[in-house]
């Protein structure tokens, strides 16, 4: 039974944080951050030729470049995404007051909907 109790729990877990991923770097994208809705769906390009990152995985919404799926994140996730034969999209939202002030993140991404990490 507390086998089962801490499988769920580790699931809960992995749950809450795909539908928080953040996205970095919204300071130099601002202005396309600030006219974001509340809501909205972003479509994720790989960036195999970044300069500072090869794993980096851009966050683009309405043509916009918006930020970037967070480092730690974008590591595991960039394969997947970078394989798939379509454009890969989710849905984003605005991060809470309380995000901002702990992390200075502006925007948060749901990716409950991508297909596994390679």
């Amino acid at each position: 039974m507390l086998v089962f109790e801490r499988q769920r729990t580790i699931e809960a877990v992995t749950d809450s944080i795909v539908r928080r991923i953040p996205v970095v770097g919204g300071v130099a994208y601002i202005e396309a951050v600030r006219r974001l809705p509340s809501a909205f769906v972003v479509t994720l390009r790989p960036e195999p030729d970044n300069r500072y990152f090869r794993h980096a995985i851009a966050v683009v919404s309405s043509g916009e470049k918006v930020g970037y799926v967070a480092p730690e994140i974008a590591r595991r996730y960039h394969a997947s995404i970078a394989a798939s034969p379509e454009p890969v999209t989710c849905p984003g939202r605005r991060a809470t007051h309380t995000d901002h002030e702990s992390s200075g993140v502006e925007l948060l991404l749901d990716f409950t909907g991508l297909p596994e990490p390679a």
